[in-house]
């Protein structure tokens, strides 16, 4: 039988075509292909989808990312000031002949001014009230003459009563200068000489201590 003339050039296309199709499945696996309808293709192609777009295959268990542990920044604690050495006498005040009392080498500048205050006063009569209306005065009580002391150490900047000095300062024995008040007296122990107007033989500057019992206890601050 004789084609066409112009069907001719197609021949051996459509004879490999025909040939091809009369193949048995078999033949068409081992030339890379799959049967019609088979299996092959449909497993490969979820898989070669999720490669292309990054994703997972139908049905398959997403993998989650692994989360970046991220480290706080911890702030720099401040450092604390040092605490300053507390203030420790390098000795006791002296009481001299005359009735006046000498500092000791060391002591602080305000603990040598309220010395040097008390002993313009030390040896000055008794007078109730004095001291109170004025700093300058021919006579003090008690509390006039501790007012005095202590504002020419210039620890103290009105005149005040025992009572008003049961609240002055902080509360305690100070280092250098404790206050002892009540509502009826006041005397001071300043560098281990007590001032005060009771037992003055002449002068306030005593070295015998007194009984505190009854007294609230004060200093100035920092001594």
């Amino acid at each position: 039988m004789s084609l066409p003339a112009r069907i001719r050039p197609l021949a051996p296309a459509l004879i490999a075509a025909l040939a091809l199709a009369a193949l048995p499945a078999p033949a068409h696996a081992a030339t890379g292909g799959a049967a019609p309808g088979g299996a092959a293709a449909d497993a490969v192609a979820p898989a070669a989808t999720a490669k292309r777009t990054g994703g997972a295959a139908p049905g398959a268990r997403a993998t989650s990312r692994p989360r970046r542990h991220r480290h706080r920044r911890t702030r720099p604690r401040p450092r604390r000031a040092p605490v300053p050495a507390p203030l420790t006498p390098t000795g006791t005040a002296t009481l001299l002949a005359d009735g006046t009392a000498s500092p000791p080498a060391g002591a602080p500048a305000q603990v040598a001014a309220v010395i040097a205050a008390g002993n313009r006063i030390a040896s000055l009569p008794y007078r109730w009230g004095g001291g109170h209306a004025s700093w300058e005065d021919s006579g003090y009580d008690c509390s006039g003459s501790v007012g005095y002391a202590l504002h020419g150490g210039g620890l103290l900047a009105a005149s005040a009563t025992s009572g008003d000095l049961m609240s002055y300062g902080e509360a305690g024995p100070g280092t250098w200068i404790t206050l002892y008040a009540n509502r009826d007296h006041v005397y001071m122990v300043v560098a281990g000489l007590r001032f005060d107007t009771s037992g003055a033989r002449p002068s306030r500057w005593q070295a015998a201590p007194r009984p505190a019992d009854g007294f609230t206890v004060r200093h100035p601050a920092g001594l």
